[in-house]
């Protein structure tokens, strides 16, 4: 789950799936959920778009395939291929108290929106950037920073430049503190170099 764009989105909106390519002619449309148990995406109200219009799911059913977290889905007054086709890609978004209604967290759990705007810092403390996206691409959660020169840019999802994407791993990343604002990366030097690109390192064995 991670932090919605700005739009006309309640203020505490969080992302929790996304609409996928139409399946047929009758409005049913692919549909990936991002909730810890996939199936109670279609319990969270109220759900809106990335516009903040509310949507309702009237129906979910698995998808062929095997993937626990992709289903078939009916939206309530999408009635044919070419609505369901206009919501490709678009994501659905409930609110931090719906979610805490449904799915209250444990003393030690987080949203994964709650990461951006952390301190990236090594083992030893020494600071490496800030976090400004928690992406999922289909591969899994990737946490990107913003080395130490681009920290005091403005804070968005999806920004790049010269942000570092590592795989949300306990290799990658040891000891999150909420609390103290600040997440601890174990990662080599040369990733924050500026020559290091945007792409996610292999995975460390």
């Amino acid at each position: 789950m991670s932090a919605a764009p700005a739009s006309s989105l309640p203020d505490d909106a969080v992302r929790i799936g996304e609409c996928g390519r139409a399946h047929g002619l009758h409005g049913e449309l692919r549909l990936k959920s991002f909730t810890d148990d996939p199936a109670m995406l279609a319990r969270y109200e109220p759900l809106f778009d990335e516009g903040g219009k509310l949507r309702v799911i009237k129906a979910m059913r698995p998808a062929p395939g095997g993937s626990a977290d992709i289903f078939l889905a009916r939206i309530e007054g999408v009635d044919d291929r070419n609505a369901a086709e206009a919501l490709n890609r678009c994501g659905l978004y409930t609110t931090r108290d719906a979610l805490a209604t449904l799915d209250p967290p444990e003393e030690d759990e987080f949203l994964l929106a709650d990461l951006i705007g952390l301190k990236a810092v090594t083992p030893l403390g020494e600071m490496r950037g800030t976090v400004v996206e928690v992406p999922d691409y289909g591969a899994g959660t990737l946490i990107g920073i913003a080395p130490v020169a681009d920290a005091n840019a403005p804070l968005r999802a999806g920004a790049r430049g010269n942000t570092v994407l590592l795989p949300f791993t306990r290799a990658f990343f040891p000891e999150i503190d909420i609390a103290d604002g600040r997440i601890v990366v174990d990662a080599p030097d040369d990733v924050f170099e500026a020559d290091a690109g945007d792409l996610p390192p292999d995975e460390a064995e």
